[in-house]
C-alpha cells in the first residue's frame, strides 16, 4: 500500500479516456459552421493533441502540456478567437456528447462537467455576435 493519492486521471482510465473524449469532442466541432472557424489548421489533429495534453495535465497526468508549450494561459491562447456565449454554448454541447459517450462514473462525470462548465465560461470575450455568423444583405 501507498500513501500516494490516486489522481483524478488515474482514477478515470488515463491517457485512453482522454484521448477518448477529445476524439469525440472534435467529430462534433469538424462539422459545426460556429466552431470550426475557431480551428485554423485544415486538420484538427493538432487541436486535439493540445487538448488531450492540456487535460491530461489538469487532472494529474504527465505534464507534457507544460513542457512542450509552456503554462497554459487559457484566455490568452483564446483571445484571438470570437468566443460569445453562442460559442460556449455550442463548444459545450460537443463537450457534453462526447462526456456522454465516455460514459465516466457519476462522481468522476459530475466532477469533469463541472471544470468543463467554468472553464467555457472563463473563456468568453465578448458578448457582441459573431460578425462571420451573421446573415448578408440582400
Amino acid at each position: 500500500m501507498t500513501d500516494t493519492p490516486i489522481s483524478f486521471y488515474d482514477e478515470v482510465g488515463g491517457h485512453d479516456t482522454f484521448v477518448r473524449l477529445v476524439d469525440a469532442f472534435y467529430r462534433g466541432v469538424a462539422d459545426d459552421p460556429a466552431l470550426r472557424p475557431m480551428y485554423p489548421e485544415a486538420d484538427l489533429g493538432p487541436a486535439a493533441e493540445r487538448l488531450t495534453m492540456f487535460l491530461e495535465q489538469y487532472w494529474g497526468g504527465p505534464g507534457t502540456y507544460s513542457e512542450r508549450r509552456g503554462h497554459p494561459r487559457l484566455r490568452m491562447r483564446h483571445h484571438a478567437f470570437h468566443v460569445d456565449p453562442p460559442a460556449r454554448d455550442r463548444w459545450l454541447f460537443h463537450m457534453r456528447n462526447a462526456l456522454d459517450e465516455v460514459a465516466l462514473s457519476p462522481m468522476h462525470e459530475a466532477t469533469l462537467w463541472d471544470y468543463l462548465n467554468r472553464a467555457a465560461v472563463s473563456l468568453v470575450n465578448t458578448f457582441e455576435p459573431d460578425p462571420s455568423l451573421q446573415p448578408k444583405p440582400e
